[in-house]
């Protein structure tokens, strides 16, 4: 049997510039937003299909390069189009942000929307990195999900998750241990509380300042959602089942999200933390750019 277009949207990531809209996006501008001066170097970790990126070109005249660590190389590919007009300006690099590679920049600005999680539990090294690639006086600004967890560490897409299992047959009791058994651990999970994070950032960085708000899903279908959840998590949760169950799943997590949109008017709501951070004072100075935490 071929795969469904959703199986396939799953594998490649693809159709994330649609998907982003229902959350990632007001991410991307609200960290702009908080970009001052005149930078000349920016660099976004998890650079997408480049959004982030063009928009900081367009906003920001004074940018001589723009650069992007992505892993997908299928985002990349759509990255690179995007950027295509902006010529030597800017500048990709596929990267796995456990264990990213150095360049040759300081930049004035660092950004990271909606990754962290999946750094987890190594974010030290990313934190590391940062600390080392920012110039004097240089910011990271970083977002963060906090959604509440039950007492198997699951919330917030997991929840979702959890229905569309049910609807297939799996027990809603038994879940967290379908997750375990694949290595799939929860997004909940994965996401930090504030308290560990500052414990984690704080022999890199520092705090200059931060923001919260609430972030809220709503959609307009189960279909919309479904692809929002393919394009944004891929095949991470529908690994738990067979091949042949994978699409079943992909509608399963949209009916569930259309559920919870007619019940409650939107699909989710958690707290969204815009972080501003600076690099501790011997990585300004130089003396803090030795290998990455093991």
């Amino acid at each position: 049997m071929s795969p469904s277009a959703v199986e396939i949207q799953a594998r490649t990531l693809a159709g994330y510039a649609d998907a982003s809209r229902l959350r990632q996006v007001q991410d991307r501008d609200w960290v702009l937003d908080r970009v001052t001066g005149s930078p000349e170097t920016l660099i976004d970790l998890g650079s997408g299909i480049g959004q982030l990126l063009e928009s900081a070109l367009e906003r920001f005249p004074s940018l001589r390069l723009a650069v992007g660590l992505e892993r997908s190389e299928h985002r990349i590919a759509e990255a690179g189009r995007r950027l295509a007009p902006y010529g030597e300006r800017a500048e990709l690099h596929r990267a796995d942000l456990i264990a990213p590679e150095p360049l040759p920049h300081r930049a004035q600005v660092i950004t990271q929307t909606s990754v962290l999680h999946w750094l987890y539990p190594v974010e030290d090294r990313v934190f590391a990195w940062v600390a080392a690639h920012l110039a004097p006086g240089g910011r990271f600004l970083l977002t963060t999900y906090h959604p509440a967890r039950d007492a198997h560490g699951l919330g917030g897409e997991d929840e979702l998750v959890r229905e569309a299992l049910a609807a297939l047959g799996t027990p809603a009791a038994d879940v967290p241990a379908l997750l375990a058994a694949h290595g799939v651990l929860p997004i909940a999970t994965r996401t930090r509380t504030v308290d560990d994070l500052l414990t984690v950032l704080a022999p890199y960085l520092e705090v200059a300042g931060h923001a919260e708000r609430d972030a809220v899903v709503t959609v307009e279908s189960a279909e919309q959602y479904e692809h929002f959840h393919a394009a944004t998590f891929g095949d991470y949760y529908a690994q738990v089942l067979p091949g042949e169950r994978r699409a079943d799943f992909y509608r399963a997590v949209g009916a569930a999200a259309w559920r919870r949109q007619s019940e409650r008017g939107h699909v989710s709501h958690m707290p969204v933390r815009r972080w501003e951070l600076t690099a501790r004072e011997e990585f300004v100075s130089g003396s803090g750019t030795g290998p990455l935490p093991a």
